[in-house]
């Protein structure tokens, strides 16, 4: 350990990470005896009074938030000789899932769900009280050495109820690749937008690869309205169709045809991975509050609570599926073709829209909407192409 000691107390270490705002560094709390992971604002913000009132925003916002899947904050303060604001967080030894998919790619289904299952619970909680996280992504998901996995850094967290002037409108906080569409074009993140950063994280886990590829926020925007991306059952023959289903649902372009809560998605997904397609309309099931390993989760068979509604045995991958009622909630984002391509072109007084409906390679994304400004075609002509190819 270094002799650097932060207000006194704290036994400056090895640097864990660094971020835009922040430098986290393990240290050694010489009162308590034990290690620590501390957060140092950097050094050219400390004078800017918005990022101050940002850094000690997440401590005031966390340190009310106790429970086995967040990352607990123990202090926070201003280090008089430094003149360095710092905040003392539970340090988690292990690996983040940042770490896990550089090493490994993806994961099994059992093992990527465990952790997600736990990411919805403190996701939960961290919603009932109240804080958004706003900055879902796998650097900030920590499983430790012994399987619990924890929510961490809700540098940019803000409370649901509370107004605030440090994030300008029109400004972006967060990882890209994870933005919700309403976060990538400006908007205020809700805890829906949480949830949609925890189902690409989900996507990634189980697929690979992100659901879409961009370089900056634009083109981000863009491909998230005119491009959905490929079910997950095309891409990893390990997951279900409700699986990919219960996914994509996270995904969704509008908020409110997103769960409602992490604890609904976290039921969707379980379902979804026993072959059962969720059911928005049956009723909440209770989850104790405390974690057990991953490996325990996975394990453990399905308790009683978790089968209150019937289970339908899952058909053969293999076989055609009995014909089933969607249910009215769920949004017909996506259909998949198995015939010959269809184009319908629906001419409109300021331009045409045309629905595509293609085959694909498990590897294509399929268009939603695409704009056709060229107006050249009557109404009745395109009534009639419409019945020539639906009949």
């Amino acid at each position: 350990m270094s002799d650097e000691l932060l207000a006194g107390r704290y036994e400056l270490g090895e640097r864990l990470g660094t971020g835009g705002m922040s430098t986290v560094v393990l240290a050694f709390d010489r009162r308590l005896e034990r290690p620590v992971a501390i957060k140092l604002l950097a050094e050219h913000l400390a004078d800017d009074r918005q990022f101050v009132a940002r850094f000690r925003r997440e401590a005031l916002s966390v340190a009310r938030l106790v429970h086995p899947n967040i990352v607990q904050v123990f202090d926070f303060g201003l280090d008089e000789g430094s003149g360095r604001q710092y905040i003392v967080m539970e340090y988690v030894q292990g690996q983040s899932c940042a770490e896990i998919l550089r090493e490994r790619g993806m994961l099994p289904v059992a093992e990527a769900l465990g952790i997600i299952s736990q990411a919805c619970r403190g996701l939960d909680y961290a919603h009932q009280g109240g804080v958004v996280h706003r900055d879902v992504k796998p650097g900030n998901l920590l499983r430790s050495d012994d399987g619990v996995v924890k929510l961490a850094d809700f540098g940019i967290a803000k409370a649901i109820s509370e107004e605030s002037s440090i994030t300008q409108v029109g400004s972006v906080l967060g990882t890209a690749a994870y933005l919700a569409p309403e976060q990538a074009t400006g908007q205020e993140a809700t805890a829906r937008s949480d949830i949609y950063g925890l189902g690409v994280v989900t996507y990634q886990l189980l697929s690979g690869r992100l659901p879409y590829e961009a370089a900056t926020l634009t083109e981000l925007a863009l491909k998230q309205q005119r491009e959905a991306p490929p079910l997950l059952d095309q891409l990893n023959p390990e997951v279900t169709p409700e699986l990919a289903t219960a996914v994509d649902r996270a995904l969704a372009l509008d908020p409110e045809d997103r769960y409602a809560t992490a604890e609904e998605m976290r039921q969707a997904l379980g379902d979804g991975a026993r072959g059962i397609a969720w059911d928005r309309g049956a009723p909440a099931r209770t989850h104790a509050t405390s974690v057990a390993p991953a490996a325990a989760i996975q394990a453990a068979p399905p308790t009683p609570v978790q089968q209150r509604r019937p289970i339908q045995p899952a058909h053969p991958r293999n076989q055609p599926a009995p014909a089933v009622a969607a249910p009215a909630q769920a949004p017909a984002r996506r259909r998949r073709s198995v015939g010959p391509v269809i184009v319908v072109l629906l001419a409109l007084a300021a331009g045409a829209a045309v629905i595509v409906l293609a085959t694909s390679s498990s590897q294509s994304v399929r268009l939603r909407q695409v704009v056709y400004p060229k107006v050249d075609r009557t109404v009745s002509e395109l009534q009639q192409l419409i019945r020539q190819n639906t009949r």
